[in-house]
């Protein structure tokens, strides 16, 4: 137990209807036992049928205020970035934890240092060989495929192709999601869904996999193109102003094949350097809408007009996959987060060290002067 509680606030997710991902009970509780002050936002986890009575616990420092009240915490837990106008809320001396993106989110890096904000990336804390223990890469590729396979059931009961012949899966890159894309796409994105198919004697799945020396290669991509019904990017580009897949080798793709954005990074094409999606002219889904249809008014709405988007096809995409199934997605989040909980506290922000113990070095890396002092020349 720590002698002098710090506090740390929970605001709710002001996000589309169907992004319904709060902390659950558990883990609150269990960083109240340790110490902590708990602060949860009024409705805190409501939209998971959760009630401030679900959150206490008997001897626990737990209790519910505004949103104002609750950004003014020594430590601010929200899983996707607040938006820009909020950050006025948060006070000075507090410590911002999120998904925050640095690399890919440079005018939200610009805005956090402008503003004085102390931040903590949570997509940015990884161990000493670089692996993050803030992930849920599994959710993403599994959620996502079954999303994908979920769509062409609807034509070919129990995914079993009149052709006779297996569904052809080219998955891009092959990192964290790469690798469970794969995984998941042998099993249709759901394992029941694999059994049904083995039980009707279906032809399966062939999954193949393109790293950066296939995807640079213009000739043999779009050969790929040309053979695959799925074509998936799980890509984690070292130049995000470039895209894996130009919009004009869409025209190569089957007029039946699905595109499927892993990567979900935005258009930001005001950042220096911009960044574009790694197939270049599809929408950007979220959990209210994530399926476009080639005619889906969304491809003109949400793709920027000077980015190329004439050939299209079905798209699936989701700025936050494992959002499709809340409590399971924040159950493991409340568990790769609570160690990194018991080291803030008893060390704040400022007296983190790089040559501290195992988790103290993982939060260390993931500050955000930290990345600033990294990326000095090329974010400013």
């Amino acid at each position: 137990m720590i002698e002098k509680k710090v506090s740390v606030g929970f605001p709710i997710m002001r996000e589309e209807e169907n992004e319904r991902r709060a902390f659950l009970p558990h883990f609150i509780q269990q960083l109240a036992r340790i110490g902590f002050e708990v602060v949860i936002e009024e409705d805190y986890g409501l939209a998971l049928e959760f009630t401030l009575a679900d959150y206490q616990c008997e001897g626990c420092a737990i209790r519910s205020a505004s949103r104002a009240e609750v950004f003014g915490q020594d430590y601010v837990v929200i899983l996707r970035s607040p938006h820009d106008e909020e950050f006025d809320l948060i006070s000075p001396a507090s410590c911002l934890i999120s998904m925050l993106h640095f690399p890919t989110r440079p005018l939200r890096v610009q805005l956090l240092k402008e503003k004085g904000i102390r931040a903590i990336s949570m997509d940015s804390i990884v161990n000493d060989f670089n692996i993050r223990l803030i992930e849920n890469m599994k959710a993403v590729a599994w959620n996502g495929l079954e999303a994908v396979f979920g769509e062409l059931q609807e034509q070919n009961p129990n995914l079993v192709r009149e052709d006779g012949n297996p569904w052809q899966v080219l998955v891009l890159g092959t990192g964290l999601v790469g690798k469970q894309a794969l995984d998941a796409a042998t099993k249709f994105g759901r394992q029941e869904w694999n059994e049904e198919h083995m039980r009707h004697n279906g032809n399966g799945v062939l999954p193949q996999a393109a790293g950066r020396n296939i995807t640079s290669n213009r000739q043999r991509m779009l050969a790929l193109l040309r053979e695959s019904h799925i074509i998936v990017d799980s890509t984690q580009r070292r130049d995000t102003s470039r895209p894996v897949i130009p919009n004009d080798w869409l025209a190569e793709c089957r007029p039946e094949a699905i595109l499927v954005d892993l990567s979900v990074d935005p258009y930001t094409l005001d950042a220096n350097p911009p960044v574009v999606k790694g197939i270049e002219g599809i929408p950007q889904g979220t959990l209210d809408q994530y399926v476009f249809e080639p005619d889906d008014t969304k491809w003109d709405t949400s793709v920027p007009q000077n980015i190329p988007s004439k050939n299209r096809r079905k798209t699936v995409s989701c700025y936050s996959w494992p959002g499709i199934y809340p409590k399971r997605c924040m159950r493991v989040y409340g568990q790769q987060l609570l160690p990194m909980m018991r080291v803030l506290a008893l060390k704040n922000y400022d007296i983190l060290s790089p040559e501290g113990p195992h988790f103290e070095r993982a939060l260390y890396r993931a500050r955000l002067d930290t990345f600033l002092n990294d990326n000095k020349i090329k974010f400013f």
